[in-house]
């Protein structure tokens, strides 16, 4: 059986492809193919509300190219979903039947709650039965928070701020009130919480954090990081610590979004495992094979 999973975000789209093996009980899924394209859709729909002609004609060349790897790897299934950016476009849908006509590729727009579920499925895997969690998944247009205890989950909610769209600055007002009430509304004071971050940013900073192997950044450490960064420029970013043209901008707002929420939760370190929205979507495709069989 081979999946595929495409990721249609607010900064950067990506395709997934992998092939579950199980061995002694257990399976895991083999990375084929990983593709990540920074087109950042919500460059226009934060500011215009519409996916410009450009980004347009880009992102349908971006499709004909991912439909194009599966074929290539007779993917059995995939599921393509496209999230905060595309949610918000006004043209969002008369886009993805333009792809549908042009070569054939089905694209779901889903919810911030379906985002959520998605990710929640490759999270559950690093929870502890005696601890309280805060799952932090910052995109470009949007962030999901869940609330776990005794390994399940409590509660979860999306919320309209992400790394684009507060640099376009067009975040609503009261927007980060409501987060961070809703934080302080369902986080128990009786047990301690951990944060766990997913996204491409958090991963970015745990690499610039962490000399050596381990699972979390502590949030001193991260309001450390945070200061250097802002205290470099762009050029110094993408040179000085090798990042992404589409990665320097966005992982100073990033830093900050992650930071405050740590700070409203109370939790003083932050659990990074190496999973997103792609992962989730891969197992769900497997769990919907396997039940079907």
């Amino acid at each position: 059986m081979i999946l595929a999973a495409i990721d249609i975000g607010s900064n950067a789209v990506r395709l997934q492809v992998s092939r579950p093996i199980t061995y002694d009980g257990i399976t895991i899924f083999k990375k084929l193919q990983y593709i990540r394209f920074p087109l950042r859709l919500g460059t226009d729909v934060f500011e215009n509300r519409q996916i410009g002609d450009q980004k347009f004609r880009e992102f349908i060349t971006l499709m004909h190219a991912f439909k194009a790897m599966i074929d290539l790897y007779q993917v059995d299934e995939y599921y393509a979903c496209a999230t905060s950016a595309m949610r918000e476009a006004e043209n969002g849908n008369a886009l993805l039947q333009a792809v549908k006509a042009s070569c054939g590729l089905d694209i779901n727009i889903i919810s911030g709650d379906l985002e959520a579920e998605l990710i929640n499925r490759v999270i559950a895997f690093n929870l502890q039965q005696d601890e309280q969690y805060l799952h932090i998944d910052v995109g470009g247009g949007s962030t999901e928070l869940t609330l776990y205890h005794g390994g399940q989950k409590v509660v979860s909610n999306s919320f309209p701020i992400g790394t684009v769209r507060l640099l376009k600055k067009s975040e609503h007002a009261g927007t980060w009130d409501e987060m961070l009430q809703w934080i302080m509304n369902h986080k128990g004071k009786e047990v301690p919480l951990t944060a766990i971050g997913t996204g491409g940013n958090i991963r970015k900073l745990y690499e610039l954090t962490n000399k050596e192997k381990g699972k979390y950044i502590g949030l001193k450490k991260l309001e450390e990081e945070l200061e250097i960064l802002k205290n470099m420029n762009y050029d110094q970013r993408v040179v000085n610590l090798q990042l992404n043209e589409d990665r320097a901008d966005v992982i100073i707002p990033a830093s900050e979004i992650y930071i405050t929420i740590m700070k409203k939760a109370g939790a003083k370190k932050i659990m990074v495992p190496d999973v997103g929205l792609k992962d989730g979507i891969i197992s769900f495709l497997y769990d919907k094979n396997t039940l079907e069989k």
